[in-house]
């Protein structure tokens, strides 16, 4: 049933998902207040300069942009391959095709930010031979959770539960971790300064990079237009002899990104939950 609804609603044409999303939009924000605590808490601590009135317009931002996200991560059941990757566009693929000649294996750090879900597409701009990869963590409703797999399967990624990294990362060319989730307390390994928080932070990309003798690299993505995305590849700079230098330098170029354009990051999640004072 669920995969049937998702069908039916990625049928209709973009542009009129993006006209739902203006209609639907206030009411997520006014009628519902979905989460709007957690959003108002996030962004209040993590832009201290700013008013309040002008929290509350970046409030409004997002939830426009939040709502679209929906609605597009519905189209990827059916959008087509030239259409995705019309709109998502990586424009320096060719710096990871190079890195793949030479030998390289490659974890891709990524966050929520812009359409997380269309990254998937990646398979599409890159050699034909070439084996991605993209991490993920189950979800509780199993319906729903067989539906975006077989979506984020559908341009040629292959999909990796959490627990099966270790076993199975020597079968990819490339790896996708979207790394910015808070930990459970019990779990936290290290903390990283970012949007003026002490952010627990997961370590285990980094720990199956560096066993796997990978480089790492970062996913910059901006918003250019509604249903539009720019991705580029950046190679991550770190201190080789920190613990856990990967893990910094990736949470301060996810903190470059989200400044420059903070409505497209995912505000929801109550990630700053365990941080210290």
């Amino acid at each position: 049933m669920v995969r049937v609804m998702f069908w039916l609603l990625s049928l209709l044409p973009l542009w009129m998902m993006h006209a739902l999303s203006s209609v639907l939009w206030p009411v997520l924000y006014w009628v519902v207040r979905y989460r709007r605590k957690v959003v108002r808490k996030n962004l209040s601590e993590s832009f201290p300069e700013k008013t309040l009135p002008e929290i509350k317009h970046l409030e409004r931002k997002f939830y426009r942009f939040f709502t679209d996200v929906i609605f597009e991560t519905l189209k990827m059941t059916t959008i087509s391959p030239k259409t995705i990757s019309q709109r998502m566009r990586f424009d320096n693929a060719a710096e990871i095709e190079r890195a793949l000649e030479k030998g390289a294996s490659i974890s891709l750090y990524l966050g929520h930010l812009g359409n997380w879900e269309w990254v998937s597409s990646l398979p599409l701009h890159l050699p034909a031979g070439v084996v991605s990869g993209q991490v993920y963590r189950r979800l509780g409703n199993k319906a729903v959770e067989k539906v975006l797999l077989h979506n984020r399967e559908r341009m040629g990624a292959v999909c990796v539960e959490m627990r099966e990294v270790a076993r199975r990362i020597r079968e990819f060319d490339i790896i996708g971790y979207i790394a910015d989730q808070s930990p459970r307390r019990k779990s936290i390994r290290h903390r990283v300064p970012f949007m003026h928080h002490n952010t627990p932070a997961f370590v285990g990309a980094e720990l199956m990079t560096k066993r796997h003798g990978a480089e790492a690299w970062f996913l910059d993505v901006q918003r250019v237009g509604r249903g539009r995305y720019d991705a580029r590849f950046e190679k991550l700079d770190y201190d080789t002899d920190a613990e856990y230098g990967i893990t910094d330098a990736y949470y301060r170029s996810l903190e470059r990104s989200v400044s420059r354009q903070p409505e497209i990051y995912l505000w929801t999640h109550n990630k700053f939950k365990h941080c210290e004072k």
